[in-house]
């Protein structure tokens, strides 16, 4: 890494523009989360307003997830060549246009062609937002940085059934849709603050896009097909495909400078296991808050209303423990944090595991919130390292590996807690012990990370350089 590249010499936008784009970029943040999760409570009255079935419906939030997880990568290529800024707005714009025509959806095929829509612009945005939070932060605060924008995130997806539940019952259920549009004009609004687009001059990456894109289609259509389809050996099969495709192009992208799949930095210790150990955490967590609602209706007898109550500790946890843990990697090893908090959710995922058959709210909660401020504890950190660890030119491309890594572990989270549900196992312990051990490679991973770079001599004990300060040891 040259002078120029280097994270330590890096010093962020001045004040007060940085908190300008602080706010722009909070607000882009925000709409991108509501969008994704406020869709849930409407599903049942669109099934019964557009005359769909409850399966068929679903795929309002599965086409959303889907085009989204399918264009991150391609798109932090793209972003580079275009511009951050001027490609996080863009896709911006592309949201507010998709978001006004919902209100036109009178039909169910054009409601999944705008959720498509909607996805590609949030793709766009998001693709190119953890590079613009590098140069919004300077180096030696990224990790108070990635803490605000788990505050964010943890946030708007506590508030987004709530909204929605509100909205579907005093509105007509397409304004769900459209509520988040209005972060998106603040966002533009302030827009101007963000760091200042600077084009890389490479050529375009056409083809190992659209080869990317495809390969998770397979990969993640086909595991949709399989758990939920009427033809799960041909969605197997597809998924197969999608893993062969997936050697075939990493082969590809291995002789490249610039490669769409971000082989290089995974192939980086640092990066490529606290890749690793995101996806692993995003399971286990996704898991837990999937599975819990069948075990507390199912088992525990509680109502819906309850329920919400019930899991709203773990959001209202991670409100105070990610911008703390943010702060806390600025000072302390990420490895430390990471390793630390995954012990703390393991024990809380036992505890839930082990609980009594009627353990009541406060039962419940309190447990839920050791959960979370163990699994708040290492996402920050981990985000940090990832981030922060990439060659300067390569920021976007760690995004989008981020970004992937949040929503790939999410769609394999709702894939597994559907298996165990045909089985019959959802409403157990059988999804508290899957996320338990997902837990633990995150903890394993977070290990290997630290031994992996004091073996190669990334770390120098007791040493306290300039470097040290801006950047504290993995």
């Amino acid at each position: 890494m040259t002078a120029a590249n280097s994270p330590e010499l890096h010093e962020g936008l001045p004040k007060p523009r940085r908190y300008w784009a602080i706010a722009a970029i909070s607000f882009g943040t925000a709409l991108f989360v509501v969008d994704g999760a406020i869709a849930n409570v409407a599903l049942p009255t669109i099934a019964r307003d557009l005359g769909v079935g409850d399966g068929a419906v679903t795929n309002v939030v599965t086409v959303y997830q889907l085009v989204l997880v399918m264009l991150l990568l391609p798109f932090s290529s793209l972003g580079d060549r275009m511009g951050h800024r001027r490609f996080y707005q863009l896709g911006q714009m592309v949201f507010l246009v998709a978001s006004a025509v919902t209100i036109l959806a009178n039909d169910f095929g054009l409601l999944l062609v705008v959720r498509a829509l909607q996805a590609l612009g949030a793709g766009m945005a998001l693709s190119v937002s953890a590079a613009m939070l590098r140069e919004i932060y300077p180096a030696k605060q990224l990790g108070s940085g990635m803490g605000i924008n788990s505050v964010i995130v943890a946030s708007s997806a506590a508030l987004a059934p709530t909204v929605g539940g509100y909205i579907v019952a005093h509105l007509d259920w397409r304004w769900v849709f459209v509520v988040a549009a209005p972060l998106a004009a603040l966002s533009l609004l302030l827009g101007r603050s963000l760091p200042d687009p600077v084009r890389q001059d490479r050529a375009p990456e056409t083809v190992s896009g659209i080869w990317s894109a495809v390969t998770v289609l397979l990969l993640v259509g086909g595991l949709q097909l399989a758990m939920h389809g009427a033809a799960p050996a041909a969605g197997a099969a597809i998924a197969v495909a999608g893993v062969v495709s997936a050697w075939f192009l990493v082969r590809r992208e291995r002789q490249r400078s610039h490669p769409v799949v971000p082989v290089d930095l995974l192939a980086m210790p640092v990066i490529g296991l606290s890749a690793l150990g995101a996806v692993c955490a995003f399971i286990a967590s996704g898991s837990l808050m999937l599975a819990l609602p069948f075990r507390f209706q199912g088992v525990m007898g509680y109502s819906p209303d309850e329920v919400g109550l019930l899991l709203l500790p773990f959001p209202l946890t991670m409100l105070v423990v990610a911008p703390l843990a943010g702060w806390l990697s600025d000072r302390i090893a990420p490895t430390k944090l990471g390793i630390t908090g995954m012990g703390i959710a393991i024990a809380g995922l036992v505890l839930m595991a082990t609980m009594p058959a009627q353990p009541g709210a406060f039962g419940i909660s309190w447990r839920l919130s050791l959960c979370a401020l163990g699994f708040g504890l290492f996402f920050a950190p981990n985000s940090r390292l990832l981030i922060g660890r990439a060659p300067r030119q390569r920021a976007a491309a760690a995004g989008g590996l981020l970004s992937t890594a949040r929503l790939g572990g999410q769609t394999l989270a709702a894939a597994a807690i559907g298996i165990l549900l045909a089985q019959g196992l959802g409403a157990g312990r059988a999804p508290l012990t899957l996320s338990a051990a997902f837990s633990v490679v995150a903890a394993l991973c977070s290990l290997a990370r630290f031994r992996s770079a004091r073996a190669s001599g990334g770390l120098t004990i007791g040493k306290r350089s300039a470097d040290r300060e801006a950047d504290p040891a993995i």
